[in-house]
């Protein structure tokens, strides 16, 4: 593999890890094994820390289909907690507040889902990568100032119910979508039409394009394919 003058590397990002971070894992040790000061390496596609999956690192040129990589069709497997929300609409904050339940059946949930299937306009999460006024919204959010985001059109091409648990008020779902979909921000307003609060307990990007995750590289196994190959 050239790597200095360009690849796209598919990893499955683990739990914990920013994007960032792992693009400069990748940066480190490329240029440490290649025995370089400095390589172009940029990811397609922001994942959260406490999401895992499909991510797109770019190398060398081949940054510049970056944007290009972007824009393909997503799929995720979201778990959402009702009943509840979060500042963050995920587990990276506490519950700030609760909301009643016992109206919520299975059918309700599919009702509703099926609500946001097509084109809809989606208000970003406060605790996102969105610029306000030249700064990062969860940069600001973080410092308890308030964020206003203005709502984007994205495509929800189909949302499937994989699972609903009424004791425990739990759903499992998998998404198709555009790009620029915010799953949390989906969570969000899932609980907002079901007439109570629900947020992301897990979320794991299983394809980007025609990529799936189980053709994906794992971080433990490039740093192994380094050692060997290069």
């Amino acid at each position: 593999m050239d790597f200095q003058e360009g690849e796209i590397l598919y990893f499955d990002k683990a739990q914990g890890w920013t994007s960032f971070n792992l693009v400069a894992k990748v940066r480190r040790m490329l240029c440490l094994k290649l025995g370089i000061k400095k390589l172009k390496v940029g990811h397609a596609g922001t994942l959260d820390p406490l999401a895992t999956g499909v991510l797109i690192v770019c190398t060398g040129k081949s940054t510049k289909r970056i944007a290009e990589l972007q824009g393909q069709e997503k799929e995720y497997v979201a778990t959402l907690q009702l009943g509840a929300t979060t500042p963050s609409f995920d587990l990276e904050k506490p519950v700030d507040k609760t909301y009643p339940t016992q109206h919520i059946t299975e059918e309700l949930v599919r009702e509703t889902l099926r609500r946001f299937e097509g084109e809809i306009d989606q208000v970003p999460p406060a605790f996102s990568a969105c610029k306000v006024d030249g700064h990062r919204a969860y940069r600001l959010a973080k410092r308890g100032e308030e964020v206003e985001l203005k709502p984007k059109r994205i495509s929800i091409k189909g949302i499937e119910l994989l699972e609903f648990n009424p004791q425990e008020m739990r759903l499992s779902i998998r998404v198709t979508c555009s790009k620029g979909t915010y799953i949390r921000a989906l969570a969000r307003d899932i609980g907002t039409a079901l007439r109570s609060g629900a947020y992301l307990t897990a979320l794991r990007r299983t394809r980007i394009g025609s990529t799936r995750v189980e053709e994906c590289l794992r971080i433990e196994d490039f740093e192994e394919y380094m050692a060997t190959n290069i």
